[in-house]
């Protein structure tokens, strides 16, 4: 199989152990090297949120506004891009305090997540918050693969819009046919801009309502550019593995941290043979 290239769907031999709808959800994430879904949980998105917008106002000495979307689309009216840095910070902080943020972003996504990469998962310590306001190069995440940088292959990222994100206010993610053709030749690349010239063509920006995740492969090319459109964009997004796979630069306990180990697992992790037996 060439470099990069998945599989394009779960082999024959090993399909009749997947419940349908699961097959489906692998096969496409095969192909196309991520899902679209409604989130499984709408209460604890909404409650993200109201906490993400509760700070934002705790920030501004501003009261918390009825409708949560329209003040976040609209934040650009009230924050300059010199102060977005810090404003950031404030509102990612007062997020991560939170000990029900990391299980109610859990349930945004836990069965498809689990289908995935598995139910023994460990997760990303402090979730991330990307905000991106109209016409702000400041913002920018060039074209990248998060492995070229210290992230294991077999990471999956959970992103998770706060408001509508649609064309220019939202990620691109190139095919897995022309991350591969890319991939395979990026030493003759001098610049990340040369890099998304060279999947533009292929690298759509993904449409994706509020009320919706995406779970991508961050083996694949992607990014974000300048927000063209009228409205601000608010976005969160961590990481998962499967617990017993190879880690890289990003370790166990450091970045991660264990969600799901079943007993068997803390059993076999925690044996050892008697005395005198392995000598």
């Amino acid at each position: 199989m060439p470099p990069n290239q998945p599989p394009s769907k779960i082999p024959e031999y090993s399909r009749e152990f997947f419940d349908p709808d699961d097959l489906k959800l692998c096969d496409e994430f095969l192909s196309t090297g991520r899902v679209i879904r409604p989130v499984e949980d709408r209460d604890a998105l909404n409650q993200i949120q109201t906490r993400i917008t509760t700070a934002a106002c705790e920030y501004l000495n501003l009261s918390v506004p009825e409708d949560a979307t329209q003040f976040l689309n609209s934040i650009h009216q009230r924050i300059k891009i010199e102060e977005l840095n810090s404003f950031r910070l404030h509102v990612i902080q007062k997020l991560n305090s939170s000990p029900t943020l990391r299980p109610s972003y859990f349930k945004l996504a836990r069965r498809a997540i689990e289908t995935l990469v598995g139910n023994e998962l460990t997760f990303q310590r402090r979730l991330n918050l990307s905000i991106q306001l109209p016409q702000d190069d400041s913002s920018l995440l060039e074209a990248h693969a998060d492995v070229w940088s210290g992230d294991s292959p077999y990471e999956v990222v959970l992103w998770v819009p706060l408001v509508d994100c649609f064309r220019t206010k939202s990620m691109y993610l190139a095919s897995v046919e022309t991350d591969r053709e890319v991939q395979s030749k990026l030493n003759q690349f001098e610049s990340s801009e040369a890099i998304y010239q060279a999947i533009a063509h292929d690298a759509p920006f993904l449409n994706v309502p509020f009320g919706n995740f995406v779970i991508f492969s961050q083996n694949i090319i992607h990014g974000n550019r300048v927000n063209e459109e009228s409205e601000s964009r608010w976005s969160i997004n961590a990481r998962f593995k499967s617990v017993l796979s190879p880690y890289c630069d990003k370790k166990h306990a450091e970045f991660f941290e264990p969600i799901s180990l079943r007993p068997a697992t803390r059993l076999g992790l925690d044996y050892r043979l008697p005395g005198g037996t392995h000598e």
